[in-house]
């Protein structure tokens, strides 16, 4: 058997096809190309569509995405059609067998943060620009795409969160309503008068610009502390308008000036330490005379 002959007659056959496919090819790789190319306008197109419209940020990334992705499938199924003769997607699919179910496994977690992030985009809460603490980060979001979402943390360092981490999870979003109410403990001495305290605090409260004045100020003696009586203080602030940290600010400077108005104190903690009762002198020297004759004998 002449193995010599054998291997340059598949050569030769392995040549000869991929001459024979080789306009095929060329044709797939300019199908591609233009795909890349109507995808890119069809984006565009998409994104003025949508930016005539109220959509959020994070829908219109949807859109854009959910184009650029139908697009570009429909392009790799019609470029593989025509460098493979034969090929359907119904062909492939079957083809898979075992081989689909096996990717699926392997790329579970891909799968699952992909449907998160198209759920996340859809619902209402959670856009772009707001306030959340999700999975103990705090921070603003900053971007959202379909495998994860970016927040970025008020002292500068940014996150990147799974969608689905943030789908299945509890999230606190802070700017849902961008009126909303602080609280403040403050506590008084025990020889002062409570409702004029209390009133120190109201007056404090309404001198304060920055707090919204359509929601009430409230203040309530709650608990006896260690030192203090202490009253629970809250306010609303329209942080639309106003920065809620400086009216915080505002706050505490009001009280403070009420309350040395009115004389009333504002204690610190107190600690009292408790000492045994000192022996008397004359107990101390017999004891310490046994003790150096006990040590004598």
């Amino acid at each position: 058997m002449n193995y010599v002959k054998t291997i340059t007659d598949q050569v030769e056959a392995m040549w000869m096809g991929f001459i024979a496919i080789l306009p095929n090819l060329v044709l797939s790789i300019i199908v591609l190309m233009a795909t890349w190319v109507v995808a890119r306008f069809a984006v565009r197109i998409a994104d003025r569509i949508v930016g005539h419209t109220n959509v959020r940020t994070d829908l219109k990334n949807l859109t854009a995405t959910a184009v650029r992705l139908l697009i570009w499938i429909v392009g790799i199924l019609i470029a593989a059609a025509v460098a493979i003769p034969g090929f359907t997607p119904a062909g492939m699919i079957a083809g898979l067998g075992v081989g689909a179910l096996a990717i699926g496994f392997a790329f579970q977690d891909i799968f699952e943060n992909f449907l998160a992030g198209v759920l996340i985009m859809l619902r209402d809460k959670m856009n772009i620009g707001d306030w959340v603490d999700a999975d103990g980060v705090s921070g603003t979001v900053e971007k959202i795409t379909l495998r994860e979402t970016h927040i970025r943390q008020f002292s500068g360092e940014l996150t990147i969160l799974p969608n689905s981490m943030i789908f299945k999870n509890a999230v606190k979003i802070h700017t849902d309503q961008p009126v909303r109410r602080y609280d403040l403990m403050v506590g008084v001495s025990y020889d002062c008068s409570l409702p004029e305290a209390e009133a120190a605090i109201l007056r404090a409260l309404e001198s304060v610009e920055g707090i919204y004045k359509d929601k009430p100020v409230d203040a309530y003696a709650r608990e006896f502390g260690g030192s203090s009586i202490d009253f629970l203080v809250r306010w609303w602030v329209d942080t639309d308008k106003e920065s809620h940290f400086i009216v915080h600010r505002d706050v505490v400077y009001a009280i403070k000036r009420e309350l040395d108005e009115a004389e009333i104190d504002i204690p610190f903690p107190i600690v009292t330490n408790m000492f045994p009762e000192v022996l008397p002198l004359e107990r101390a020297r017999k004891d310490e005379e046994s003790g150096k004759l006990a040590a004598a004998n």
